[in-house]
């Protein structure tokens, strides 16, 4: 049964990702390796340290870009992370680190949504259970 190991998020510049994922959100490094240019770059979430890593992929593709740009032009999340209380957590991005939020708490189905911006050229939806 295939599971999900890695999954990558394209970023502009991956030192302000690594700022933004691991210093902001919360995530806790767990692999960097130098590749020329540009760095191997994984988090993980601080108490599953040997769970699904989020890799920070350079964005240098041709395809890439216009795709980022389309979806952040569109309103349209990369990708979602589950917290434990949206309205708290966007608070918190908010007031203690001035994340843009994109779109506020609100609910969707069984779920409270909203989205952020993560200065590296993405829009990143935040959830939890309502």
């Amino acid at each position: 049964m295939p599971k999900v190991s890695y999954c990558s998020v394209f970023v502009d510049d991956q030192d302000r990702a690594l700022r933004f994922y691991a210093d902001v959100l919360g995530f806790a490094p767990k692999h960097d390796v130098p590749l020329g240019e540009h760095r191997w770059l994984t988090l993980t979430a601080p108490d599953d340290p040997d769970g699904t890593e989020l890799s920070l992929e350079p964005d240098e593709h041709p395809a890439v870009g216009p795709f980022k740009a389309a979806l952040a032009e569109d309103g349209i999340p990369c990708t979602a992370f589950e917290v434990p209380d949206v309205v708290a957590e966007v608070a918190r991005l908010r007031g203690d680190h001035g994340v843009t939020v994109v779109q506020e708490p609100m609910p969707a189905g069984p779920r409270t949504i909203a989205v952020v911006d993560d200065t590296c050229g993405n829009l990143v939806q935040l959830f939890s259970p309502s």
